[in-house]
């Protein structure tokens, strides 16, 4: 026992180290899975939230052009070449628009107005946002390269007078300011147009590059190197973008306007850290059940140590009463299988005493033709007719073998089953069974209906026993419809997985199913049951290997009860396997 305790103790051990390893590799892949993909979903919404905010920032801007190009105002100091109010007035427009610039230019290009005023004078001829409003008369968006630097964005529309063009008016997007607002985040933002140039960023030195471009540069300002900092031990999730060696998440976000895209790249910042202040706390925790663990092992092997000496005494005298208990037992098995089959021989015997009745009732028939037969063949004999006497005789003889085989079935059936385990054909078990309860069923008017299949239903158990429980459900089937005025009884035999028999009445159905098949349960009046017959037929069936059950039938099916007896079919060459009771 202390062997097993010390192994026992080893591999609670090794199982605890084995869970802990499990469940700490499980946590950790589960967690970072988790707080990554928390990440991810933080970075795909504030995506959408700046890509929202840019693409509102150019549908309000691209409606100002439109209402410019129709002021009279405008119009009239393009035709009259007057623009001495023409810049205070786009000023003044600006600021009650919020747009980043406006600029109105004459049908030669040149700048005769403009919210900056540096810009007078100045000849835009060959620029886009003045030759493509010319070429469609409708707004056209534009991006060009700025002289301080990165991209200018404008709308600019044609400005047209009694059918021909005087003017284009051209209305800057201030984009700047929105990408001012993500630079103050941990994430590094870019925004590329149809062609994969970087036209906003939070980093300036990106603007004018495409993605693998920018991705090259090594000196980053503030912003970019606080969203690649990251630990260099990273491998539970593969990043997707590297950037001066470190693994960053990239997201890309597709904005509904001229096949723009915005990219951004997140850090993985205090995802590890998360993580690992869990493993911390599951490793701690661990390290206190393996610390209890030991505790209450040494404890026990002192408990043990000290309790060895007394249980010692205590399991001889344990043994030696078990022994006598065992040597009870055996005894008190052998005489439960003596009273057994003491009780199941005067079931038989009560059986026999209700059938003597109808069987001296079927041997008197026979006598008295015997009889009538013995005085025709005497008359005969004497008026020297020995052939027709010799048919009387015959007739006798037949009649003595019909009396022979009352008495052979009552012999067979009164003697002792014993362990003579044979294929039985159920079909000709309960031919037998009929056989000898043919009297009681002729003593009144009984509807005796048999469902038989055409093939044998063959079955492995005593021949005797089972035609024993065979009567004995007959004879409760004929108690059950005694006071019934048309009295029926259905047997039916068939077979599948296992062998069937059922009896079915038409009585009243019996009142507590649950109490059936107990000793000394009866629904009989005093006298006229013991109470032991489906007890003992049960346990016979049990010994079969089999189950006999019983319910009763409501509705349309009609009223009373169903006996159904469940045994193995019997399998060639199974018969040394004899059937076990189920204990």
């Amino acid at each position: 026992m202390a062997t097993i305790s010390r192994w026992s103790f080893r591999g609670a051990v090794l199982l605890l180290l084995i869970v802990g390893a499990v469940t700490i590799w499980f946590t950790n892949a589960w967690l970072t899975a988790r707080f990554s993909e928390n990440t991810k979903v933080r970075t795909e919404l504030r995506s959408a939230l700046y890509s929202g905010n840019l693409l509102s920032e150019l549908q309000r801007t691209a409606v100002v052009p439109l209402l410019l190009a129709r002021d009279p105002a405008l119009i009239s100091a393009l035709r009259s070449g007057d623009f001495s109010t023409t810049s205070a007035r786009l000023i003044t427009a600006q600021k009650e628009i919020g747009a980043a610039s406006i600029t109105l230019l004459d049908a030669s290009g040149r700048t005769v107005g403009a919210t900056d005023r540096n810009l007078l004078g100045a000849n835009y001829v060959q620029e886009p946002f003045y030759v493509e409003p010319l070429r469609s008369r409708d707004t056209v968006f534009t991006v060009s390269p700025s002289k301080r630097g990165g991209f200018e964005f404008a709308y600019s529309r044609a400005m047209v007078a009694e059918g021909r063009t005087v003017g284009v008016i051209v209305v800057g997007a201030d984009l700047s300011r929105i990408v001012r607002s993500w630079a103050g985040i941990s994430d590094a933002v870019a925004v590329t147009d149809s062609n994969g140039t970087i036209i906003l960023a939070t980093e300036p030195r990106w603007r004018g590059l495409t993605l693998p471009e920018a991705l090259e540069v090594r000196s980053a300002p503030s912003a970019i190197a606080r969203a690649f900092q990251v630990t260099a031990d990273w491998t539970a999730v593969p990043p997707d973008a590297y950037v001066a060696g470190k693994a960053v998440m990239q997201s890309e976000t597709r904005i509904p306007f001229r096949g723009w895209k915005m990219i951004s790249f997140t850090t993985y910042d205090s995802v590890r850290e998360r993580v690992n202040a869990v493993l911390a706390l599951e490793i701690m925790g661990f390290a206190i059940l393996l610390a209890g663990l030991f505790f209450l092992m040494s404890r026990r092997a002192r408990v043990e140590s000290r309790a060895y000496m007394r249980e010692s005494a205590d399991l001889r005298a344990l043994n030696q009463r078990l022994t006598l208990e065992i040597a009870e037992r055996e005894r008190m098995q052998k005489e439960l299988r003596v009273a057994e089959q003491t009780v199941q021989q005067s079931s038989k015997l009560a059986a026999l005493g209700e059938m003597s009745a109808g069987v001296s009732h079927e041997l008197n028939q026979p006598l008295a033709a015997m009889k009538t037969y013995l005085a025709g063949a005497r008359v005969l004999l004497q008026r020297g007719r020995s052939e027709e006497a010799m048919s009387s005789f015959q007739r006798i003889d037949d009649l003595i073998e019909r009396m022979g085989s009352i008495t052979r079935q009552l012999k067979s059936y009164a003697r002792k089953g014993g362990e003579a385990f044979e294929p039985v054909d159920l079909r000709a078990a309960l031919s037998s069974a009929l056989a000898m309860m043919e009297p009681q069923l002729r003593s009144r008017t009984i509807r005796l209906s048999r469902n038989l299949p055409r093939y044998p239903v063959m079955v492995y158990c005593d021949r005797i026993r089972l035609e024993q429980v065979i009567i004995n459900l007959l004879r409760n089937a004929i108690d059950a419809i005694k006071s019934v005025k048309e009295p029926m009884i259905e047997i039916e035999v068939n077979s599948g997985a296992h062998a069937y028999l059922s009896v079915r009445d038409n009585g009243p159905g019996v009142s507590d199913l649950e109490k059936l098949f107990e000793p000394f349960f009866t629904t009989k009046k005093p006298g006229e049951g013991t109470g032991l017959g489906l007890a003992i037929s049960s346990g016979i069936v049990s010994d079969f290997g089999g189950r006999l059950t019983a319910h009763n039938l409501s509705g349309d099916g009609g009223s009373g009860a169903v006996f159904e007896m469940e045994l193995p079919l019997h399998q060639p060459g199974s018969e040394a396997r004899k059937p076990v009771a189920a204990e």
